[in-house]
């Protein structure tokens, strides 16, 4: 292919804070321009905009005008960033952060957008981090465990309250108006791509992983009546909807997105996809064996595999969940990066910001150096990664942080190594979860900014005794996105075969180191014992999130 003839696709990466779009070359996967453009409302998770309105614990809310405006915004300076003519682009795919929902009408308004109920913070988008749903996630497991639904293994044996019914369940029972006046409930995933092509169509991934579609099958209408009298008809009435193979054509740019984006009307628009499960096409990761971390302020595990197992606490097996012909499996860690923020945010005192900034270092580097210079355990502290609950293996959102071995001579730098490694124990027994059901993991694969972090890399290849590759992109997602416009558009035939073409990944640039993979088993036991402690015997920490939500309610009620 001559330079003149070069063809390009956009990716578009919608993350929590943030939407990424980013120009790739499709004979490659030479990445040519990039922009980002951060959400003006954030997490809504304080107050509703607008109003003012305080939000209870566990919220999670967003808008989905930030969405439009990625469109608006980074996709052209994108573009110019890449200094390509935009008639040479192909294709657009998204990808988004799941389980995102939209409340829309029947054309795709979000419900929030109607005047009359602007001030309802049920008609916002409930973000992935949406955790209020947990007791109508309980009520979901309990039931389903009773009647042994056979949709529940395919889950681990439980599903979460991030997911499509656990927040509809909320949605019917708490604002009934709003439900009511809710057409479609829509994965954001598959909203933006709405927004793109004018066609509604719900893509495999989300639907199998957060929607409960298993088999061709919904919950059935009997198990939703039974769990709520009314909620029988949310399946056919609020969410069922044709099915989208990951890779497909989902429409044709609209002459509206066209004039959002600067890119030609009619080119292909992919099916939407999870951020985490089109990063590893762009990783070269979709043999079996091959599991990818997303690793961000959260992460998302995913692998493929040829087998069928059901594998205690994983987020969903999914026939075609990643590619198609293999079974896809996802697990994950609720907070990460996340919970590393929070310490530098709220547990650093000053002269540490002071001697970073003397040094040239943020925050998180200036801890990162210190912590470094550790032996393994010299810190005495041993934490629990569970300050967002846990998502694999024990699926519990009303679990939280926990760090054992404090003393007066506990330093800054010992907190936070104690969270780097617990986060890396958390994925050790995800890995060994699936190892001892039948799911073999031979190499981890890492994308993501974390990535960055070479101590903490390091950690999870010696806590994990794996090699761990690293993708070589700083936008695998959006990356992966371009790789699926690519197949959209007709430049390959299938995703494997683009993902060798245009994916990117450094081949076990940490390896572990058996001293230190010892040393850490030491740890590691001490961290299964409280692991299993508070998260499968005593339930202390469910009863503190119980206690802190009535005191937010009597001080609310008190004003």
């Amino acid at each position: 292919m001559s330079a003149g003839q070069e063809q390009y696709t956009i990716g578009v990466d919608y993350g929590t804070l943030s939407g990424r779009a980013v120009v790739v070359r499709v004979s490659d996967g030479a990445e040519l321009g990039s922009a980002v453009h951060a959400y003006e409302h954030a997490v809504v998770d304080d107050t509703l905009p607008g109003t003012g309105e305080a939000l209870p614990p566990e919220w999670a809310l967003q808008v989905p005008e930030d969405y439009r405006q990625v469109l608006r915004i980074a996709v052209p300076a994108a573009i110019s960033a890449a200094s390509i003519d935009p008639a040479q682009v192909i294709g657009i795919a998204t990808d988004f952060t799941a389980c995102t929902m939209v409340p829309t009408l029947e054309d795709g308004t979000p419900l929030c957008e109607l005047p009359e109920l602007a001030g309802r913070p049920h008609a916002f988008v409930k973000l992935w981090k949406h955790h209020a749903a947990q007791p109508h996630a309980d009520r979901i497991n309990q039931l389903a465990a009773e009647r042994r639904e056979d949709w529940l293994p395919r889950y681990g044996g439980l599903i979460s309250s991030e997911w499509e019914f656990a927040k509809g369940l909320q949605l019917f029972e708490e604002d009934r108006e709003v439900y009511d006046r809710m057409r479609h409930w829509v994965e954001a995933a598959d909203w933006i791509v709405w927004q793109l092509c004018g066609s509604y169509v719900r893509n495999a991934c989300s639907a199998g992983y957060k929607g409960i579609l298993q088999d061709g099958a919904y919950p059935s209408t009997d198990f939703l009546e039974a769990l709520a009298p009314g909620f029988g008809g949310f399946v056919a009435d609020k969410l069922e909807h044709p099915i989208g193979e990951l890779g497909a054509i989902a429409g044709r740019l609209t002459a509206e997105a066209a004039a959002w984006t600067g890119l030609p009307e009619g080119i292909a628009v992919a099916v939407g996809n999870v951020d985490a499960h089109v990063t590893a096409p762009a990783a070269q990761a979709v043999d079996p064996g091959q599991m990818v971390a997303i690793m961000g302020t959260s992460t998302c595990h995913v692998m493929s595999a040829d087998v069928l197992r059901e594998v205690p606490g994983m987020c969903g097996v999914v026939d075609g969940g990643i590619i198609a012909g293999r079974w896809g499996y996802e697990a994950g860690q609720s907070g990460v990066g996340d919970i590393f923020g929070w310490f530098v945010d709220n547990a650093v005192p000053a002269s540490y910001a002071e001697s970073a900034a003397a040094a040239g270092e943020s925050v998180h580097e200036h801890l990162t150096r210190l912590a470094s210079q550790q032996a393994i355990g010299e810190h005495g502290l041993v934490a629990l990664d569970w300050h967002s609950g846990n998502r694999s293996v024990l699926v519990d959102h009303e679990l939280s942080g926990l760090v054992v071995g404090l003393t007066l001579a506990t330093r800054p730098e010992d907190v936070y190594r104690a969270l780097l490694e617990a986060t890396a124990f958390g994925t050790r027994v995800i890995v060994e979860t699936f190892r001892d059901s039948g799911v073999p993991v031979e190499e981890f694969v890492v994308a993501g900014g974390l990535q960055k972090n070479a101590l903490l890399m390091q950690i999870y290849s010696d806590v994990t005794r794996l090699p761990l590759s690293i993708i070589d992109s700083d936008q695998g997602p959006a990356l992966g996105s371009a790789i699926h416009a690519a197949v959209a558009a007709g430049a390959y035939p299938d995703v494997p075969t683009a993902a060798k073409a245009m994916g990117k990944v450094r081949k076990a640039v940490y390896v572990p180191d058996e001293t230190r993979a010892q040393a850490y088993d030491r740890l590691f036991v001490e961290y299964r014992d409280l692991h299993d402690h508070f998260g499968r015997g005593v339930t202390a920490m469910r009863r503190l999130k119980a206690i802190r939500r009535e005191a937010v309610a009597g001080k609310e009620n008190d004003r």
